[in-house]
């Protein structure tokens, strides 16, 4: 039986940081405001850097890392909802840069949930036994989807990119359980991208093309239905949540987690934070805290560390997988 293993991992984000002071001069907000509702001090804000710069960045260090030349990558999946383009998609401009020319390239568009999925389908990739290695890669350039007229969420928001290489060198299965939802009949509580149509032959235009939020929906079905969502796929797992080491969640707000860990029952310095310096970074901020939490030492890719990685955002999408590291 072939296994999928998360063998290294990486990220990268802009040099510029926009902290919460920086911000209270363009619009009328202050470092308490923000940080009191969410938890964030800064993000990283691209100055030129598009997304697929950003994914290609992640992906070289993680070829680096495993002294693995890129035509050993079999498959290349980015998860992201603010590519450089429709097409080509940004996991082929990836490809590109990094030369791995035997590689098939696709994106993945779920939102916050982006990477949760994808490592799911890479997941399976490798199961198959037909493939050996991949990238998986969540990667987002933010600041270009949004209103930063509008504070209830141009303050939220930050640019990054985060990856994993995958391999068939596992000894036991990568995903212990998941569970993937959408909801779409919720899909434009958390909305961006909507695509103006205006033909010889019909037009219809759409009022707010940049992000919107309906910030106390969003919340509220954090709160209510991921947390169902994280209870029923530990329970799937027949284990405790005691025998969970850590919870990478999406890091979309500091409050959601404090709630999200009282409803789980499950001590709060087990919930991983690092939206502080970040913000959200959407398909990118479960990776990034991953791979912080690697280099930084708190677990390592032994396959003796339990992990709950867990997205939620748009579609509405949100999703966990029970992972082995």
């Amino acid at each position: 039986m072939t296994f999928a293993k998360i063998t290294q991992v990486a990220h990268y984000v802009p040099e510029k940081v926009v902290t919460n002071d920086d911000l209270s001069k363009i619009m009328d907000t202050n470092d308490e405001w923000i940080y009191s509702r969410t938890g964030i001090k800064n993000r990283h804000i691209s100055t030129g850097e598009n997304t697929s710069d950003l994914a290609s960045e992640v992906a070289k260090q993680l070829l680096t890392q495993a002294d693995l030349a890129a035509e050993k990558i079999d498959f290349i999946i980015v998860a992201t909802i603010t590519p450089d383009s429709l097409m080509p998609s940004t996991a082929a401009r990836v490809q590109a840069a990094i030369g791995a020319t035997n590689a098939f390239a696709y994106d993945l568009t779920a939102a916050c949930s982006g990477f949760v999925f994808a490592l799911s389908t890479a997941d399976k990739l490798i199961s198959s036994g037909s493939y050996q290695r991949g990238l998986v890669i969540g990667a987002e350039v933010f600041s270009k989807v949004i209103d930063w007229s509008d504070r209830s969420t141009a303050v939220l928001f930050g640019d990054g990119a985060a990856g994993v290489l995958l391999e068939n060198t596992g000894e036991q299965p990568l995903i212990i359980a998941e569970k993937l939802q959408t909801d779409g009949n919720r899909g434009d509580s958390l909305r961006s991208g909507i695509t103006d149509l205006e033909t010889p032959f019909a037009s219809k235009s759409y009022e707010q093309p940049a992000l919107s939020m309906n910030g106390r929906a969003v919340f509220d079905f954090a709160v209510r239905d991921v947390t169902k969502n994280i209870e029923a796929t530990i329970e799937s797992a027949q284990i405790s949540r005691e025998a969970v080491d850590f919870y990478l969640l999406h890091q979309a707000n500091s409050r959601i987690l404090d709630k999200m860990a009282k409803k789980l029952d499950v001590p709060r310095d087990k919930f991983l934070q690092n939206m502080q310096e970040y913000g959200n970074t959407s398909a990118a901020s479960i990776p990034i805290l991953l791979s912080e939490s690697v280099k930084n030492g708190i677990f390592s890719l032994d396959g003796q560390t339990k992990v709950v990685l867990t997205g939620f955002g748009g579609g509405l999408t949100w999703g966990t997988t029970l992972i082995n590291l």
